[in-house]
């Protein structure tokens, strides 16, 4: 288990053997094939029929899977395309266009993907430089046939078309079949179990990568968790941490009208099916392994105001934290409990200290409330909606660039060692900082495959991009550090 030094494949931290390598390795070990037939020489008139020749085990050939996933590979390195963005006519898919046209390394070959050639030539006019001379895919996700010549065409693909419950299964299950890397801003809970539960086991044969949640949610939250884990590992050699908590101190932005729309079609998903509202409601809905969670109050999302003693704050409800910290969660199981079987995680929004805190704090309170109210509520909802941007709109550019987030993380290793975290960024959270976060999740899934973890699946940031994901993101802006406290 995560105890031991030598971690296990796909875990948080663990330096992975590359796909080519292990192409290589599969190939020299296949065996020569056996003589035809015809070559193989009579046995005499008078004895009985030959004995089955030995070492007949050794000649085996390789297991279905380890073929299919060299086969995948090597498909990969024969496709036309590096990354594609499909969902490029959007508000947010063209700032990740934007983002790519810029600062991605000149040898990535990118595509940009969308229903109507149209829009997207006129997308790629207005970015211009090297957007000019990248090629335009039409795609759809009510036509499975072009998303299937989509995925095949190229190693990654980053798509910003949401909801996701609505539009995003198809893609996921093109990319599974294909053996095609996969990122989103998924930051629906029900969507998630759906592509856990339908595409898992084919990616994991194909050898993709399945990564939901690659922007403020959640980003933020897997990776500072990942970088407490490496900080404690490298302390006593192990990782595991108790009881963390992740604190918003500062966030400025704008809020989006995409996350607004996927909430409500969650809501209305939960008021329509009873088993859809016991995964919403289950801390533990997206572990692989539900049954062997701990299971204690301990995860529980905070409902009022509480006060954060180690960074003296009274905090309140942050409303992202049922889809966050669901995400980390999975992270730690998949990597076989890496953080430890005594990990608990909380997410809370920091208020302040004194009386102006806890009110502050009791506020957030009420207001979560009242989100969840207008959200399930017809009525309220279409009165709000007047109010709040549209899907596929966005603040202007001086608002995104204005924009800032600062979280604290702080939680104690098994040995009783406090350990501190940070992760900030410039920039509108949910646009500015998510369009680098998914930019460069794409750029990482489509580059090489030694730099990432060897799971594949259906698998969350921290185990589908690893540690070397945060150095990316450090690079590119994305604040990730941790220490003892």
């Amino acid at each position: 288990p995560a105890a031991k030094k030598q971690a296990k494949p796909g875990q948080p931290g663990t330096p992975a053997p590359t796909k080519q390598s292990t192409q290589k390795q599969a190939a020299s070990e296949k065996p020569a094939a056996r003589p035809a037939k015809k070559s193989a020489p009579k046995p005499a008139p008078a004895a009985k029929a030959p004995a089955k020749p030995r070492g007949k085990k050794k000649t085996a050939p390789a297991k279905p899977r380890t073929a299919k996933k060299a086969t995948a590979t090597a498909n990969r390195e024969r496709r036309n395309l590096d990354l594609v963005v499909y969902g490029a006519t959007g508000f947010t898919g063209r700032l990740v266009a934007e983002y790519l046209a810029k600062n991605a390394p000149t040898d990535v070959r990118i595509g940009l993907a969308g229903r109507s050639r149209d829009k997207l030539s006129q997308i790629q006019g207005e970015i211009g430089g090297r957007a000019k001379k990248w090629p335009l895919i039409v795609a759809d996700s009510s036509e499975p046939n072009t998303l299937k010549d989509l995925a095949e065409q190229t190693t990654a693909v980053v798509t910003t078309v949401g909801p996701y419950a609505k539009y995003g299964l198809p893609l996921v299950a093109a990319c599974a079949a294909a053996g095609t890397n996969y990122a989103d801003l998924a930051g629906e809970v029900l969507f998630m179990r759906d592509s856990m539960d339908q595409y898992d086991a084919i990616a994991k044969k194909s050898g993709a990568k399945i990564v939901h949640s690659c922007g403020f949610d959640s980003i933020p939250s897997d990776m500072g968790v990942l970088a407490l884990h490496l900080a404690a590992k490298a302390d006593d050699g192990v990782g595991h941490i108790g009881q963390t908590e992740f604190v918003i101190r500062r966030l400025s932005g704008s809020f989006s009208g995409g996350t607004l729309a996927s909430g409500i079609n969650e809501m209305e998903r939960v008021k329509a099916d009873p088993a859809a509202k016991i995964i919403a409601a289950d801390p533990y809905s997206l572990s692989p392994h539900p049954s062997q969670e701990p299971r204690t109050d301990a995860d529980a999302e905070l409902r009022s105001a509480d006060f954060d003693k180690k960074l003296d704050t009274f905090v309140g409800p942050f409303v992202m934290a049922a889809v966050n910290s669901r995400v980390v969660r999975r992270s730690n199981a998949l990597s076989d409990w890496a953080y430890g079987k005594d990990f608990h995680y909380r997410e809370t929004f920091g208020t302040g200290k004194g009386l102006k805190g806890r009110l502050r704090a009791l506020a957030l309170a009420g207001g979560s409330t009242g989100a969840m109210f207008v959200m399930a509520n017809p009525a309220a909802r279409s009165v709000a909606q007047r109010f709040l941007p549209d899907p596929g709109e966005g603040p202007d550019e001086q608002t995104r660039e204005n924009g800032s987030f600062d979280i604290d993380f702080h939680t104690t290793s098994g040995t009783g060692t406090a350990f501190q975290g940070r992760v900030s960024a410039k920039g509108d959270p949910g646009y500015a900082a998510t369009s680098v976060m998914l930019s460069q999740t794409g750029l990482a899934l489509a580059g090489a495959q030694s730099a990432l973890p060897t799971a594949s699946g259906v698998l969350t940031p921290a185990t589908g991009l690893g540690p070397k994901m945060i150095d990316r993101l450090n690079k590119a802006g994305i604040t990730i550090t941790a220490s003892k406290a």
